[in-house]
């Protein structure tokens, strides 16, 4: 027990490490300071804008921002579609795949390019080399940049600046980010085990004289931005429980750190644009602190293991269904844990064999989408979070509410209202339509308490764009495929659209000089407040279906039922 939770606290010290050094660096990008990669990016940089005609310095509207995100997105859906569909005459496609269904297919599409990458299809047995690598890898690369892009915005407009060019902070987040970190992390991969070829599947004979297919592919490369990106995606259907994407406890801690690394960095990365450091750690450890506690609470559970088991063979053993004896109860915790909060949905084990304290973590993460949150996205949610307690401060002391210096009004709690409210509505309205059909919708294999946490983990996933998912669930049909695509979609652009003219609406409004009066926000006290009004508005939001879903469950259990 000792170890396993030592293990935990190491690699939370080194992710804490990290934070200050790369949410410096990502500012500093951002910022238009000089960082080492300029001599080696600058001349690529330059020809790209000369080539897509935009110019450095052009700043854009929140409405021109939001056009650009919506068209490129569009433009790179319709190419990846094109590209898969028609794998069958492209090259890297060693095993010879055809297409897939189009209602598979148009969920692929969207899941990526949403930076879901929820999978209802197992890749190894699916798509050729060049769908995973140059289609649906480009998109992770594309869709990570473009959330990170929302989230620099976002804090941009807090601070009065404008909101930047879409294109040039694309490019910056991944030449300048993504992209060096990728090859650094992909190397370290390859290093540890994960095997990096465009050979085809290999076909050996064992030694009982039957035949194995061990499936491979550019595995390393595939999986140093599905960790960094926040994209989730597995290069194999059961994703870093794979043995070629996660061979040992080296590459599990470095697919850990580099889940946690950005969307944490964010954090410190707005205290260097607001020149405000102490509000910015104040948030991280606000932050921290639940991360700490979901992490406690999962991993205890999966210690104690299952009280129906354990009482069965009069034993105390750790709950290791659904596991990796390669990481045992511990690692998997944290990883479970850390992937809902970074909603990166990555998995190296089966979250459908978690104990119920484990799903309602998970579930929490996904319905408050801020510990640590998406890449870019979730740092946004933080800050709206943020302003809705300024707000509700200011009414209980009869202050027009202000942040960094400007005022609070009605069209910014309307915006910010509205990402709050979608994503509750994405994932209870298809939910309630789910479970109101049971035999034809929901998919359901485990009845009762748990079958209700499988179908809303699901739309919680898609909606989050997480892409997780509790894998007993019978997905891969129309529905399932539809109605997520439908959660994804919107969960992703509606939000983006709000956040970006919030922040337009900010950056607009004059600076009010500081006065007595003035509420602070980079207090002990205000970042309590914050806490708890993040543990009212979404918490009982959703506390019904974790009542009828893993805290039922949880009782089930204890009573020996």
């Amino acid at each position: 027990m000792g170890q396993g939770f030592l293990q935990i606290g190491l690699t939370l010290c080194i992710a804490i490490a990290i934070v200050p050094i790369l949410g410096r660096y990502i500012a500093r990008v951002f910022l238009g300071e000089r960082t080492l990669l300029d001599p080696l990016m600058n001349p690529i940089e330059r020809s790209l804008f000369v080539l897509v005609g935009v110019r450095r310095k052009d700043d854009m509207t929140g409405w021109q921002y939001i056009r650009a995100i919506l068209y490129t997105n569009l433009l790179m859906g319709i190419l990846v579609y094109s590209l898969i569909y028609f794998q069958r005459l492209l090259p890297w496609n060693p095993n010879g795949f055809g297409a897939i269904t189009w209602a598979t297919l148009l969920h692929t599409v969207i899941s990526f390019v949403t930076n879901t990458d929820q999978q209802h299809y197992s890749g190894e047995t699916t798509l050729s080399y060049f769908s995973q690598v140059a289609a649906l890898g480009f998109l992770m690369f594309t869709s990570a940049a473009t959330g990170l892009t929302v989230g620099i915005a976002f804090i941009r407009g807090l601070t009065g600046k404008n909101l930047g060019n879409f294109y040039v902070d694309i490019t910056l987040g991944i030449t300048r980010i993504l992209l060096p970190i990728s090859v650094i992390g992909a190397i370290a991969l390859v290093l540890s085990g994960v095997p990096q070829t465009l050979r085809e599947t290999l076909v050996v004979q064992t030694l009982e004289g039957s035949t194995q297919y061990i499936a491979r592919g550019p595995v390393a490369s595939w999986e140093a931005i599905k960790m960094l990106g926040e994209n989730g995606g597995g290069f194999f259907g059961v994703n870093s429980a794979h043995p070629f994407e996660n061979p040992n406890g080296a590459s599990n801690l470095i697919e850990i750190i580099a889940m946690v690394s950005i969307p944490a960095s964010l954090i410190y990365a707005y205290g260097v644009f607001t020149k405000n450091i102490k509000q910015a750690w104040l948030l991280f450890w606000m932050v921290f602190a639940i991360f700490v506690i979901l992490v406690w609470v999962t991993a205890g559970a999966e210690q104690q293991g299952n009280p129906l088991v354990n009482n069965a063979l009069k034993l105390e053993i750790p709950n290791l269904e659904g596991k990796e004896v390669r990481f045992g109860w511990a690692q998997t915790a944290l990883w479970a844990v850390m992937t809902t909060a970074t909603m990166c949905g990555a998995v190296n084990g089966m979250h459908d064999s978690l104990m119920p304290s484990g799903i309602f973590s998970t579930l929490f993460n996904l319905f408050i989408q801020i510990i640590w949150g998406g890449q870019g996205t979730g740092t946004a949610y933080l800050f709206i979070y943020l302003i809705l307690t300024v707000f509700l401060t200011g009414l209980m002391v009869g202050r027009t509410p202000e942040f960094l210096g400007r005022k609070i009004e009605k069209r910014e709690i309307v915006l910010a209202s509205v990402v709050l409210l979608i994503h509750p509505m994405l994932v209870l309205i298809p939910s309630a339509i789910a479970l109101a059909y049971p035999i034809s919708l929901s998919g359901i294999t485990n009845p009762s308490y748990h079958g209700i946490s499988q179908v809303v983990y699901e739309y919680a996933s898609a909606a989050a764009n997480n892409g997780s998912g509790l894998e007993g669930l019978r997905d891969n049909t129309l529905w399932w495929n539809l109605s997520t695509s439908f959660s994804m979609f919107a969960g992703r652009y509606i939000p983006i659209i709000a956040i970006l003219l919030l922040a337009d609406s900010i950056s607009r409004k004059p600076k009010v000089p500081e006065t007595p009066g003035t509420l602070k926000t980079d207090s002990l006290i205000f970042t309590t407040v914050t806490a708890g009004v993040v543990l009212i508005l979404g918490v009982l939001t959703f506390f019904p279906v974790l009542a009828l879903g893993p805290i039922a469950e949880g009782f089930k259990l204890a009573s020996g039922s």
